[in-house]
């Protein structure tokens, strides 16, 4: 297709920068997840069909249902199902060098947490390899308590 544009009207263009900036308040198992994280522990929560969801949630994602009071331990190493390498990592960011963004699932769960992790080096990073938690020193009950993942062994 032949391009249009007249000779000197570049269009309109604007800088966008995709943020969400809300706060929302926790209950009773968001809360247990993040006092978990304080504590240097991961939970998840069963459905009633069994699956055990990380991070936890009120309702089952499959069907709507409630889910059961049952909070089961996972991990901590998990496994990375899928990642995407953050070459310039802007200041928002949770780390201040290059790093993935990944969905790590989680030893005992049956779905996937979205996290960082820290490998240094792109090349360094695989679908499959495991990864465990690097705590943060000053943990409050957030997820940023787990600082970043690792691969499983440089921790």
């Amino acid at each position: 297709m032949e391009n249009t544009t007249p000779p000197g009207d570049e269009g309109l263009s604007a800088p966008h920068v995709l943020e969400y900036a809300y706060k929302r308040s926790l209950g009773p198992v968001l809360g247990r997840f993040f006092t978990g994280l304080r504590d240097g522990k991961i939970e998840g929560i069963r459905t009633r069909s069994g699956r055990v969801l990380v991070p936890p949630s009120e309702y089952d994602p499959e069907n709507g249902e409630s889910t059961s009071e049952e909070f089961v331990e996972v991990g901590p190493g998990g496994v990375v199902k899928s990642w995407a390498w953050v070459h310039a990592p802007r200041r928002t960011h949770p780390l201040a060098h290059p790093f993935a963004f990944a969905l790590i699932q989680l030893d005992g769960a049956d779905t996937a947490l979205m996290h960082v992790v820290d490998t240094g080096d792109e090349a360094a990073m695989a679908t499959g390899m495991r990864v465990t938690p690097r705590w943060s020193d000053e943990p409050v009950g957030r997820i940023q308590d787990i600082a970043a993942f690792v691969p499983e062994g440089a921790a």
